[in-house]
């Protein structure tokens, strides 16, 4: 079962909650953390993607870098602006996107679990971006940025956290810039900690990792560092637990990842749409967009037009966890077999875009006469997610989109 703990949250005071509050290191640029920093001396991204204290010039993995942040991190403590709680306690951490709220259980989740398999994962991760993760941990001895879990919903849970929401003031609660709202609760009674912690001990059989892989691996792989360096070690240290925030399945939304590539691989777009009538029935062009509605249904701009991609049977395997996925049947059918794209993670001729930024991306994209061809999917279900993370499996790169992001800076977990 699940082992999740309070802990001694280092928090903002409410007045500068918003404002310190950031997105995650890895959802933006160098430029873009720069500009979203601009006249916020209380950002995060001072700590996150302290390169943007350095001159335009230095290397973003340099020491020079790594120095910057543990110095704002001390800073950002001597003045005040993250405070640590005294007692071990659970937070709840809730986003509101387009009238629908989610609500999360922010705890330290067991370097345990993960190392073996009680957390699990559904991607591959790639050692230099765990790598810099794992520095930034080491350097600053804090998880300052939490990962972003979600586990079979617990009907207990459940009311635990509908009683706190709807009794108590939240301790923090923004729109951000980007119109999502964020509220957080702090569980502050003695009893109700020790019940979460017993529940998730009891009723949580496992917990999955649903955005942040790198983040994950770096913040447990850590842990287990710091346990073999220690000859004392006990086993109930705050280096053997890291930051999440879990959310049960039933409120997730995973949004669809959606596909750009630069040229058809030599054939022209007649060519390319007869080989896809091998595989697909297609629909009638259009210049209006065309959403895929359903699984196996995709939609594809090329050309200033839209079509309907649907598979056709025997194209896919249901009974395969990983075939019937509609990035497999797209990757397998269309960009390995026609446009000769066969590593996703590498190619440069081919891109990505979450579904966040709407269909109308994927036609900018083409129109600009940057890429050739764009290609929506229907969106993962977290059923699917779970089936493939039990099973062992890996999803293909670029498969699942969660928003809205986790606000980094609301509570940040210390090693030490």
């Amino acid at each position: 079962m699940a082992i999740v703990k309070p802990f001694k949250g280092l928090r903002p005071p409410q007045n500068i909650a918003q404002d310190l509050a950031c997105l995650p290191y890895d959802v933006m640029n160098r430029n873009e953390a720069k500009k979203m920093a601009e006249e916020k001396e209380v950002s995060l991204l001072h700590i996150t993607r302290s390169e943007i204290d350095c001159s335009d010039e230095t290397d973003i993995h340099s020491k020079a870098v790594y120095d910057k942040s543990i110095a704002n991190f001390k800073a950002f403590q001597q003045k005040g602006w993250l405070v640590q709680d005294t007692e071990a306690k659970f937070y709840i951490y809730a986003q509101t996107m387009n009238g629908r709220t989610q609500y999360g259980i922010v705890g330290a989740a067991a370097v345990y679990d993960y190392m073996n398999g009680i957390i699990k994962k559904h991607e591959l991760t790639r050692k230099e971006k765990e790598e810099d993760r794992m520095i930034h941990v080491r350097i600053n001895d804090a998880n300052i940025e939490p990962v972003f879990f979600t586990y079979p919903a617990v009907a207990e849970i459940d009311e635990l956290v509908a009683e706190i929401v709807n009794s108590q003031k939240p301790e923090y609660d923004f729109v951000a810039e980007d119109g999502f709202g964020h509220h957080f609760w702090v569980i502050n009674d003695q009893a109700t900690n020790n019940k979460i912690e017993t529940l998730f001990a009891t009723k949580v059989p496992a917990t999955y990792v649903a955005d942040g892989h790198h983040r994950t691996a770096a913040a447990a792989l850590v842990g287990n560092e710091k346990k073999k360096q220690n000859p004392n070690h006990k086993g109930d240290e705050e280096y053997n637990f890291f930051l999440a925030v879990h959310f049960p399945d039933t409120q997730l939304k995973i949004i669809d990842y959606n596909r750009v590539v630069k040229d058809l691989n030599g054939l022209s777009k007649e060519e390319f749409i007869n080989k896809l009538a091998d595989k697909f029935e297609l629909s009638e062009a259009t210049s209006e967009i065309v959403k895929p509605s359903k699984l196996h249904e995709f939609s594809m701009y090329i050309k200033g037009e839209w079509y309907k991609l649907s598979a056709k049977e025997g194209t896919f395997n249901n009974s395969d966890p990983i075939g019937v996925l509609d990035v497999t049947i797209l990757s397998n059918l269309v960009l390995d077999e026609l446009l000769g794209i066969k590593d996703l993670r590498t190619d440069k001729r081919i891109d990505f875009v979450g579904g966040i930024r709407g269909l109308g991306e994927l036609a900018k994209r083409v129109d600009s006469g940057e890429m050739e061809v764009a290609f929506a999917m229907y969106p993962v279900s977290m059923q699917q997610l779970i089936d493939i993370a039990d099973t062992g499996n890996i999803m293909p790169p670029k498969t699942t989109w969660f928003e809205p992001k986790l606000r980094s800076g609301l509570v940040i977990h210390k090693l030490d």
